[in-house]
């Protein structure tokens, strides 16, 4: 009999509490702190999950949990977070349903790790491969970012997630990931400007500070004091537990996986460091003469640096912060701003700038990560999103996030009872109506489109006149005042004259949860989410490559002035699209709790947690899961587990399983309306039925193991007894056998001992008379050896006694000659020495004698004497000078010493013109092949473009780059990597006009030695593949604008679509690389630079005139393509100041 594990075997306390016996809320709380107290942090309710958050590591997610959990029933083992994993997986993998998870609980329960182990557990159990192995390790990998830049350190929880987040994981027919997509709900970014006490704005903002180097800092113009940011609170800046450098690294690393450039993430940095920036621009009062105020920036210097990281004029920002205009139709009002109201309008800024740039990381993060094929997909949704919260003071952000959990509550019991009637339905069971809270009537309440407190928020917003809080607030007393679920000093449910916690300024709304009160301060101003049309257009004007996409509504060419829509409607619409998405999927639950405010290991606080149990519904879920039955479980196991129990089923049942249930139910003392029988399951309505079952077979595996010790015991002993008695069988046998053995051993040593004496005489016999023979053969050879070696010394001693005697008459003769060289050599030095001595007689002789004639001329030649001794020292002192004052060493340096005497003009000329040529000989002996590649072509374009056309000094200063999209890089290129084998001399973006509209049509322009390639920006495919034989020339005009003209030879293979006709921010350097390869290339002509402003492009069968016209700006400096007619395309270039 195979054994099976089960959720009721070796439990503690109970684990499905539907089972909790008797229900109430105190053993409901004993039960979860008697499984806290024994780290059993999971408890069911049916299918939900329970989970308490332990505030340590337990060692329950090791990859042997994995395993052990994974293809297993739910309830086949203990309650696990696993469990729920693997059935929402194996639903999804095999009955091909789409599933979400759920995870609700306020903050510090733990729903952030919760979905995380979701995740985790898929990834370990799906399939393997390098592509899915690259997706989960991608949607592994966007939780880290999303963290940072999403979650903050508040009281309750160090890593608290301060937006909503729901991630559809999409699966192929196999169950493997493909792909996922991220939807984000309320980002909190009102914490961008205010922190409360004790807790800390976003992550990054302490990651960047901690973690950058100094060199990135020094470029976003940062410092790492927290001190110096005024959104920066100071006194949780550090985080015990938090390792704010470690995590800014795990963030990069993380950013670069997911799929994010190098040139991308610079750009989020600066965005981060703007906002810092920004929190530091003070503002002053000043009045004018008409006696209005209006405000100053006091210290301009924070402003400066956050307009060079955004590229935007420091003007432009700076009057956006003191004026704001007013557009009604064709009237604009521009008025000013005090102090109040600029503080007012930096805080927008910064909280729009941030929010906007978080919705983009989603975006992003979802390009890379979304599934590639087109193909149908099955889906698994994670949500993690906030839980109920009641605060000491809630505000417009609470009654938000109350809203939502009223929705989820609602259709959490929605989707509870449909299920339940569902399966019902399907066993065949009678279905009985459950009395349960229906909550809708106070969703009504929020989001009803006439009377919702939603509703009438939007519409005080868009009201004219004077709109406060205080009057929304009368709106709500005059509308809602009757509603049972609302109430405030001025309505009829109130009764303030006993109740005194209710403020004038506040209403109280009875949740599913709880009664929460709001304080109506600040509930108009958040729901409008102003910020002025001037910031955006201030924005809009930046050149940084971000900045445009996030503000979109700031491009004065699509002025806008209808009011956007308030932060309540949106999220409203939100929601709605996100129930509407939940109630297409099967749910599963995680209800997370955190069990003290301490973040404590080992502490169960009951008032906490029975609050958290109340606003959750968990007690309702039990009551709902117990109206009709509390126990089912299908007949296989079933009868597999309560067999024993009847001599008729047990051991083995050989009919039907239900049939085999039916007669074990009959036999036991059951009344018959506890259970009922549906097609595949037994349903037990009390828990105490199943508890006597257990109880039952418990004493029957009692009785069981007795019986099985009393069988196993008989058998050992007999099976003991047989296994001496063969052994004794087996041994007499075994010594008989060796006893004879051992006697014919005995006999056959002997032969052998006897046999091996006379071979060994034998042998010995013939050994010594063969060494006999040996010894005198060796004899004979000796003596020969002897007598031979004798006669040979004495012939070596005569050899020897000869040559001794010519050596000795050799070296005798040698010394007489050596003898005869001394003496001659002695002979020759003496007469050597005689004639030098004449010679220098004579010498002295002849000096004096000249020395004495010059005496009587000295006089006469001493002024020219002095004379040139006096220019010698001039030319010396010349010389040191300009040693000691050389110029630096740059070719560009133009500075050389003054000329210090009028005649030494030429000679001071030509010395800085040698200087000059050597100093530009030495500098260009540093430049490296690349360096020396990049000025050439920077000289060939001077060639080609100076003074002919306009775009040209403007490109001096930027460096040709060749790749600008980093093709062999980027993985969206990958499939044109594989399609171009040669190397890519220049990767670009270009616009390819198309002659039918004169529009323009993004493709990439790929430049190599041998082909001119173009294709789809977006799929990468190859749209014209030019070789560089087939091009004519290229055409190009005199203005400052990026056209060309790539014209083909007439008759090649290329010219049958006809030319091209592009535009480009880098036309010089592509013009430049072109004629560069047909110039260096020995199998083809030089291309052609054509430079005029009218020239013919061949359009397939039809020439198309293309002429260029300066025309004054507007609309900006942009240039603009028109087609006037069917032979004629004008392109309009703005006049440049």
């Amino acid at each position: 009999m195979e054994v099976k594990t089960s959720l009721l075997d070796n439990m503690i306390g109970v684990g499905d509490m539907v089972l909790l016996e008797p229900l109430s809320e105190e053993s409901f709380l004993e039960n979860l702190k008697n499984r806290f107290d024994h780290n059993e942090i999971y408890t069911y309710i049916g299918s939900v999950v329970i989970s308490m958050n332990p505030y340590r590591s337990l060692p329950i997610y090791t990859p042997d949990k994995v395993e052990e959990y994974r293809n297993r029933n739910f309830y086949e083992l203990s309650p696990h977070i696993y469990a729920l994993a693997d059935e929402a997986y194996r639903s999804l993998r095999d009955q091909d349903k789409d599933q979400c998870i759920l995870i609700t609980g306020e903050s510090g329960a733990g729903k952030t790790e919760a979905s995380k182990l979701v995740m985790s557990y898929v990834a370990a159990v799906c399939g393997k491969g390098q592509e899915v192995n690259k997706v989960k390790e991608q949607l592994l990998q966007s939780n880290p970012v999303l963290e940072a830049f999403g979650n903050a350190k508040t009281v309750r929880n160090d890593n608290s997630s301060r937006f909503g987040k729901y991630m559809d994981i999409e699966f192929d027919f196999k169950g493997d990931p493909l792909g996922g997509v991220i939807s984000n709900y309320l980002l909190e970014k009102s914490r961008v400007v205010k922190q409360p006490r004790g807790e800390r704005n976003f992550h990054i903002f302490y990651q960047l500070l901690s973690g950058a180097s100094d060199d990135t800092l020094k470029k976003l113009k940062l410092d790492r004091d927290f001190s110096k940011y005024n959104y920066l609170s100071l006194d949780s800046a550090v985080v015990n537990g938090l390792d704010d450098a470690a995590s800014f690294r795990t963030v990069r690393n993380a950013m670069q996986i997911v799929g994010f450039m190098e040139d991308e993430m610079q750009s989020v940095l600066q965005l981060v460091a703007a906002v810092l920036k920004l929190g530091n621009i003070e503002f002053k009062p000043e009045s004018r003469n008409n006696s209005t105020d209006e405000s100053r920036i006091k210290d301009k210097n924070d402003l400066k640096e956050m307009c060079e990281l955004l590229g935007i004029e420091q003007s432009v920002l700076e009057r956006a912060f003191s004026y704001r205009t007013v557009e009604a139709k064709l009237e604009k009002v521009s008025t000013t701003l005090n102090v109040s109201q600029a503080y007012y309008a930096r805080d927008a800024l910064a909280k729009n700038l941030y929010s906007r740039l978080f919705s983009w990381l989603v975006t992003r993060i979802n390009e890379s990560i979304k599934a590639q094929t087109k193909a149908r997909h099955k889906v698994m949704g994670v949500l993690d999103i906030y839980g109920f919260e009641i605060f000491e003071d809630n505000s417009f952000e609470q009654f938000i996030i109350n809203y939502c959990n009223e929705k989820l509550q609602q259709i959490f019991i929605e989707l509870t009872l449909r299920e339940e009637q569902e399966e019902y339905i399907r066993e065949g069971i009678e279905w009985t109506n459950i009395e349960y809270f229906n909550n809708a009537i106070i969703c009504d309440l929020i989001e009803n489109n006439q009377n919702g407190i939603l509703a009438m928020l939007d519409e005080e917003c868009l009201r004219p006149g004077t709109v406060t809080d205080e009057t929304f607030l009368d709106k709500l007393n005059t509308i809602c005042a009757e509603h049972q679920h609302f109430e405030s000093r001025l309505s009829k449910n109130s009764k303030f004259l006993n109740d005194h916690s209710l403020p004038h300024n506040c209403f109280r709304i009875q949740h599913y949860a709880g009664k929460v009160l709001y304080r109506s301060e600040g509930f108009v101003d958040k729901n409008n989410d102003l910020l002025y049309r001037d910031l955006s257009q201030a924005m809009y004007k930046a050149t940084h490559s971000l900045i445009k996409e996030l503000f979109p509504e700031g491009n004065p060419a699509k002025v806008n002035l209808k009011r956007p829509p308030t932060a309540g409607s949106q999220f409203k619409a939100s929601v709605g699209t996100l129930m509407r998405n939940l109630q297409t999927k099967n749910p599963n639950y995680i209800r997370c709790i955190k069990p003290n405010d301490k973040k404590a290991a080992h502490v169960f606080t009951e008032s906490l947690v029975c609050h958290q149990v109340r606003y959750l519904g968990l007690m309702e879920n039990v009551r709902v899961r117990r109206a009709g039955y509390a126990f089912r479980q299908p007949y296989e196991p079933c009868l597999e587990r309560y067999k024993m129990l009847c001599k008729r089923t047990w051991p083995h049942w050989r009919g039907p399983a239900r049939e085999g249930v039916e007669t074990l139910m009959v036999d036991l003392p059951i009344p018959t309306d506890e259970v009922s029988y549906g097609r595949s399951k037994i349903f037990i309505r009390n828990p105490r039925t199943l508890f006597f079952l257990e109880e039952r077979r418990r004493q029957c595996l009692q009785d069981l193991a007795t019986l099985i010790q009393k069988i196993y015991r008989g058998w050992k002993c007999r099976t003991h007894f047989l296994l001496l008695k063969k052994s004794q069988i087996v041994v007499s046998a075994w010594y008989r056998r060796f006893a004879q053995q051992k006697k014919y051993q005995k006999i056959k040593s002997s032969t052998t001992v006897v046999q091996s004496y006379i071979r060994g005489w034998q042998a010995r016999k013939l050994l010594r008379e063969l060494k006999y023979q040996k010894r005198c053969k060796e004899a004979v050879t000796t003596i020969a050896a002897y007598w031979h070696g004798t006669q040979a010394r004495m012939e070596l001693r005569r050899l020897k006694q000869e040559a001794r005697n010519k050596r000795a008459v050799t070296v005798i003769w040698a010394y007489w000659q050596g003898t005869k060289a001394r003496r001659e050599l002695r002979r020759l030095k003496e007469e050597a020495r005689r004639k030098h001595a004449v010679a220098v007689i004579w010498a002295y002789w002849q000096g004096l004698k000249v020395r004495r004639e010059y005496r009587k001329f000295f006089r006469a030649n001493a002024g020219k004497k002095i004379y040139d001794f006096t220019i010698q020292r001039i030319m010396q002192k010349y010389f040191l000078g300009l040693k000691n004052n050389m110029p630096p060493m740059s070719p560009i340096d133009k500075n050389w010493p003054a000329r210090p005497y009028r005649f030494l003009d030429g000679v001071h000329k030509e010395l800085q013109r040698i200087f000059h040529l050597w100093r530009c000989k030495k500098y260009r002996s540093k430049f490296t092949e690349e360096k020396k590649a990049v000025y050439e072509e920077k000289l060939e374009a001077s060639k080609l473009f100076k003074d002919k056309k306009a775009l040209y000094p403007s490109s001096v200063s930027k460096p040709f780059k060749g790749d600008y999209l980093e093709i062999r890089k980027n993985p969206k290129y990958q499939k044109l990597n594989s399609a171009v084998e040669e190397k890519v001399l220049l990767a670009d973006v270009v616009n390819k006009i198309n002659r039918a509209n004169s529009k323009g049509t993004a493709r990439i322009f790929l430049l190599t030695k041998k082909n001119v390639v173009l294709a789809d920006q977006k799929t990468g495919q190859v749209k014209a593949s030019v070789p560089l034989l087939d091009l004519a020339s290229v055409s190009v005009s005199t203005k400052n604008d990026g056209f060309f003209a790539l014209k083909l030879k007439a008759g090649s293979a290329s010219a049958t679509k006809g030319d091209f006709l592009l535009s480009s921010d880098h036309l010089i350097e592509i013009i430049t690389k072109l004629h560069r390869s047909g110039a260096t290339a020995a199998d083809r002509e030089q291309i052609n630079i054509d430079i005029s402003d009218e020239f013919l492009v061949q359009f397939k069968h039809d020439k198309v005139c293309v002429k260029f016209i300066q025309v004054a700006p507007k609309n900006g400096n942009s240039v603009s393509c028109k087609r006037k007619n069917n032979r004629l395309l004008e392109v309009l270039v703005p006049t440049t100041a």
